[in-house]
């Protein structure tokens, strides 16, 4: 028996996909080969099984999430991180939110950032250059036309450079599309 979760948490929830992951030991090469490339060091995910059912968009997927989450240069990698639970937060992807946030706190060494953000949620008060972070990839998330020239102003001010704004835009826009699709494909469960 397994409880969908519903608060956010720096726990990993488990994923409960509502369409058939493959199995590694049935996949067709054309899988095997779209798999090669996965978005962490770590096991293939359920999610990541879900998604080789469609093999060319995951061939084009993966590389993407890979390119804009872990490439050198621009933004941080613990920033990116807080763009990603800015965005899951406004989503209310419990699953993504987990992920990103305990991601976050192992590269922040803080946690205090997400202790602020799980219980003030889009209220949540940062120093500057994160709130002004987290306050755009909420606001891209939402929608696009919530993020300003205000909000620009107020990143420039916080000291992010072009390339770290455009991290920032992939990061948050990323996320806003995967959470949509963990919501459609799966549910974050704790196992009783």
């Amino acid at each position: 028996m397994s409880t969908i979760i519903h608060e956010f948490t720096t726990e990993i929830p488990r994923w409960r996909p509502r369409v058939q992951p493959i199995k590694l030991d049935e996949a067709t090469p054309e899988q095997l080969d779209a798999l090669k490339v996965t978005p962490s060091n770590t096991k293939v995910s359920d999610y990541v099984l879900v998604l080789a059912n469609d093999v060319e968009t995951l061939k084009v997927r993966t590389p993407l999430f890979n390119a804009i989450m872990y490439n050198r240069g621009g933004m941080g990698r613990a920033e990116r991180e807080l763009s990603a639970v800015g965005a899951s937060v406004v989503n209310h992807c419990i699953y993504c939110t987990a992920v990103h946030a305990s991601r976050y706190n192992q590269l922040a060494k803080d946690e205090e950032v997400m202790r602020r953000i799980f219980a003030d949620g889009e209220d949540a008060e940062l120093d500057e250059r994160k709130q002004a972070i987290f306050t755009f990839a909420a606001k891209l998330s939402k929608a696009p036309s919530e993020a300003t020239q205000d909000d620009m102003r107020a990143l420039r001010a916080a000291g992010l450079k072009d390339d770290e704004l455009l991290d920032l835009i992939l990061s948050a826009a990323l996320f806003g599309w995967a959470n949509r699709l963990m919501h459609t494909l799966g549910d974050p469960v704790i196992d009783d």
